[in-house]
């Protein structure tokens, strides 16, 4: 954000801060957000590069496509294990998964 528009919400008022901030997350949490974010864009990425549908994706690894759905807008409650089988399914190797964790 530009210092201009902070200096001009802040002298209205507003707090402007982080999403960290505003969500309360701990540094270990706001790490897991950021995997959890870059691992689901990847799935993404490589599932429509393949052309593969969230269908044909879900029956590779043995699941349902709103499960995929779900992985792919990085839902809390999808296990980094389906994410990591997402992956493989897709061709990932382990130093691409090496890659993602360095870069989140």
């Amino acid at each position: 954000m530009k210092l201009e528009k902070k200096q001009r919400l802040e002298a209205a008022g507003f707090k402007v801060g982080s999403v960290d901030e505003f969500l309360g997350l701990t540094p270990q949490e706001s790490a897991m957000v950021s995997l959890r974010l870059s691992l689901a864009e990847e799935v993404r990425r490589r599932r429509r590069r393949l052309h593969y549908s969230q269908a044909e994706l879900a029956r590779r690894i043995g699941s349902s496509q709103s499960r995929i759905a779900k992985l792919e807008a990085a839902e809390s409650d999808v296990s980094l294990d389906l994410l990591f089988k997402a992956l493989f399914a897709t061709g990932a190797k382990r130093r691409d998964l090496g890659r993602i964790v360095v870069a989140a």
